[in-house]
């Protein structure tokens, strides 16, 4: 019997690989996208490799658009993972056994170095949808994440602390939020992630002074009496903030 061609060294660079923490936020919970695998039922970031011609950020974003639907998504690299052991017992071999497909199961026996990056988008608009070696694709709230496949849980904690110090000097909610929201709902968002609770009185006049929100004349319907106002980000100063940077920290 012939063995099958190897497609994956046909298409992508050896060697290189590429992990997605997708963090969405619903119900006042941050949460991150997750897949499981067919056979083992291990969960794992969204992943892939790098073309040819492509570069990281190209294939990131590549990668992200077939699990999620959506394009011009935020996405910012934070580390390198390069543990000459982290590719070792990948699950993906168990199905590719099945198949007795000896080309791939030598790929996926490579050692990866992987490129992690963060990806902050609208939950109510992404599609989550499987890759090959997956049969579900999933949110998870951050608190309902067990162990992850090779060295994903230690790349999904790496992404959250990137994403909490980038609080610090870089405005975060317009890629998490609905396009108009109330100042509480803002504020549960950055307490989630920072995992301690703010000052309301200080977290409003901090959030204002910024200059990256507009305040709008119509409150949010459906609540208490006197509900809260809704606010928009700014888009020119939110873009601006975000190339320059914010004062202060939390």
């Amino acid at each position: 019997m012939n063995q099958k061609p190897n497609v994956y060294q046909d298409l992508f660079l050896n060697h290189l690989s590429l992990d997605c923490v997708v963090f969405g936020f619903h119900d006042s919970q941050l949460k991150v996208l997750l897949l499981r695998m067919k056979r083992t039922k291990d969960w794992a970031l969204p992943g892939g490799f790098v073309k040819p011609d492509e570069t990281f950020e190209v294939a990131a974003s590549r990668v992200l658009k077939e699990r999620t639907g959506l394009g011009d998504i935020f996405l910012k690299q934070f580390k390198i993972f390069s543990d000459p052991l982290r590719s070792q017992n990948n699950p993906i071999v168990s199905d590719l056994e099945e198949e007795k497909d000896k080309g791939c199961i030598e790929w996926f026996h490579q050692r990866f170095i992987s490129v992690g990056f963060y990806a902050l988008v609208d939950f109510s608009k992404a599609e989550p949808t499987p890759d090959f070696f997956s049969d579900q694709c999933s949110w998870k709230a951050l608190d309902e994440v067990d162990a992850l496949m090779l060295d994903h849980t230690q790349i999904l904690t790496k992404a959250l602390e990137t994403l909490r110090l980038q609080l610090n000097y870089q405005p975060i909610g317009y890629n998490l939020l609905p396009d108009k929201f109330t100042m509480p709902e803002l504020q549960k968002l950055y307490e989630t992630i920072l995992g301690k609770e703010l000052d309301r009185r200080n977290f409003q006049r901090r959030m204002l002074s910024y200059g990256i929100l507009n305040k709008l004349e119509e409150r949010k319907t459906g609540g208490a009496h006197k509900s809260p106002f809704l606010y928009e980000f700014n888009l020119g100063n939110y873009q601006k903030a975000l190339q320059v940077g914010l004062y202060g920290g939390w």
